[in-house]
């Protein structure tokens, strides 16, 4: 495990030990969910387990695997206390699949396009997906888009809804390399959006040409024991450095420079306005310079002729 996934495990499980000796919050223990909240959330903690059967049978049918576990969820109140335990300030929730949690920041639940029932049935595919696929043989950019994709696209970043930094990658041709996002996706802000947008994209191309049942089989590859490379192989008869070239040119195809163009035609006119502003103030200054600049000179005209 990597020193994030320790850490994250040991905050929970200090989080988890406050909240259950009571100091901080309640827990409510089910047949099939156990929930942690600050005593603030209990209709949150409610309406968690109101949903969850119904979540957990979309999410069996979905991915095909039974949900045959146990998970506990964490809801938080307060922003910065989930954003110390998330190491973060750009995600709304996490999952830690080696304690089988998920972690919610109750806070930003009411911001769009987030919502508890997405932003819990994604968090909640990580862990049903991390139940199947031992250790490393899951990539991050395939956990990450099967989780978009069952979850109405619904990440757990917080995501720029006004551009498309895909967009402005397939223009540029300055993709992130799928072999680069297997273990971990970037940290900064701009790479890391264009690596949860890269990872919903990709899966989403492949379910388009092969049909979700491939995407299953490819699945149950990876439980078997198979690398990312070879379950590909066996799943859609095509090398995965070819599916990547083949996902490029579809976004070359379907993104041009007027798509792009109308996608920004507002951020684009209020650019050419301000500069039109800022051009008209700095021509309105130069007249005013030039008349005082032919004043005095006139002035000093009529000083020299008396």
């Amino acid at each position: 495990m990597t020193r994030k996934t320790l850490l994250a495990i040991f905050v929970l499980s200090i989080a988890f030990l406050k909240f259950a000796s009571g100091e901080e919050g309640k827990v409510i223990h089910t047949e099939h969910l156990i929930v942690v909240f600050e005593k603030p959330l209990g209709l949150a903690a409610k309406e968690i387990i109101d949903i969850y059967p119904a979540l957990r049978a979309e999410l069996e049918q979905d991915v095909r695997w039974q949900l045959d576990f146990r998970p506990t969820v964490v809801l938080v109140r307060d922003r910065k206390k989930f954003e110390g335990m998330a190491g973060t300030d750009r995600i709304v929730a996490y999952a830690v699949p080696e304690r089988k949690a998920v972690v919610i920041d109750y806070s930003r639940m009411s911001t769009q396009p987030f919502t508890l029932r997405n932003t819990l049935k994604h968090e909640m595919c990580h862990l049903l997906l991390h139940r199947y696929i031992a250790g490393g043989n899951l990539p991050k950019w395939l956990d990450e888009g099967i989780c978009q994709r069952v979850s109405d696209g619904i990440a757990e970043i917080i995501m720029d809804t006004k551009r498309s930094v895909l967009r402005e990658a397939t223009l540029s041709r300055k993709y992130l390399r799928m072999e680069a996002l297997t273990e971990t996706f970037p940290r900064e802000r701009k790479a890391l959006l264009l690596a949860y947008e890269q990872s919903k994209s990709f899966v989403a191309y492949i379910e388009d040409e092969f049909g979700w049942d491939k995407i299953i089989d490819l699945l149950e590859h990876l439980k078997s024991g198979d690398e990312v490379e070879v379950a590909i192989l066996r799943s859609f008869s095509v090398p995965m450095n070819e599916l990547e070239m083949r996902w490029h040119g579809h976004l070359r195809r379907k993104t041009t420079w007027v798509a792009y163009l109308a996608h920004n035609i507002y951020g684009i006119l209020f650019f050419l306005g301000a500069l039109i502003t800022v051009y008209g103030f700095i021509r309105a200054a130069r007249k005013r310079r030039r008349y005082a600049d032919e004043g005095e000179n006139g002035q000093n005209w009529e000083n020299h002729h008396r």
